[in-house]
């Protein structure tokens, strides 16, 4: 059974979809650089033990991961989860996680990368909007994307309505991207490719919600 991690910071409704998603791998253990993170209290809710590692208390990025990084070995974690996870991580800790974690980003990657796509959306007219699971590297939101929500971008939405909608898609698109890496529907070979049922995946699999 493969035991995940969830990297969290605030409410936590993505590692709530997570929990109730019953996954056959296991959530052994939720960290939060932010003792205030609401998801702190639904995962001992369900069980699952927490840590919280101030970010405040370190000197700088690579000490802070450093101690994260060590908590993730002591868990003996195979799946790193990024769930409302703000903070952006040192390439280090990265390529030490290569292939092994995973994060979910509110646009139709590889466009509107960073902050700020709902508004950058709406700005730019476009007609399709959504969210993409894809594996973390260290360069941001680059790499393979393997799940996305598509949703219809309406006339007179606002930031507030789109992403409401996407919100609740990355609650459907999450723990499926998830679940396919626990029983093995996905996955990330040591030569980077990532495969889908055993074939090279070249797009995401998308799921619609118009």
């Amino acid at each position: 059974m493969i035991k995940i991690a969830v990297l969290v910071s605030g409410s936590g409704s993505n590692l709530q979809a997570l929990i109730d998603a019953n996954l056959s791998g296991k959530i052994v253990g939720v960290i939060s650089n932010k003792p205030e993170a609401y998801a702190l209290q639904r995962a001992q809710h369900a069980g699952i033990s927490t840590v919280i590692i101030e970010h405040k208390q370190f000197p700088n990025r690579e000490a802070f991961d450093a101690v994260m990084h060590q908590q993730l070995l002591d868990w003996d974690v195979d799946l790193v989860i990024l769930a409302g996870f703000m903070r952006i991580l040192s390439a280090g800790f990265v390529n030490a996680w290569q292939g092994k974690m995973v994060n979910i980003h509110p646009s139709l990657l590889p466009h509107y990368k960073g902050m700020h796509t709902h508004q950058r959306v709406l700005n730019t007219g476009d007609m399709l909007h959504g969210c993409t699971v894809h594996y973390v590297t260290a360069e941001l939101d680059a790499g393979q994307a393997l799940t996305q929500g598509v949703v219809q971008v309406h006339l007179h939405d606002t930031v507030d309505t789109l992403a409401e909608r996407v919100h609740t898609l990355e609650h459907l698109i999450y723990p499926q991207a998830v679940e396919w890496i626990c029983n093995g529907t996905i996955q990330h070979m040591e030569n980077g490719q990532v495969l889908y049922k055993g074939q090279v995946l070249k797009q995401p699999i998308q799921f619609c919600k118009f």
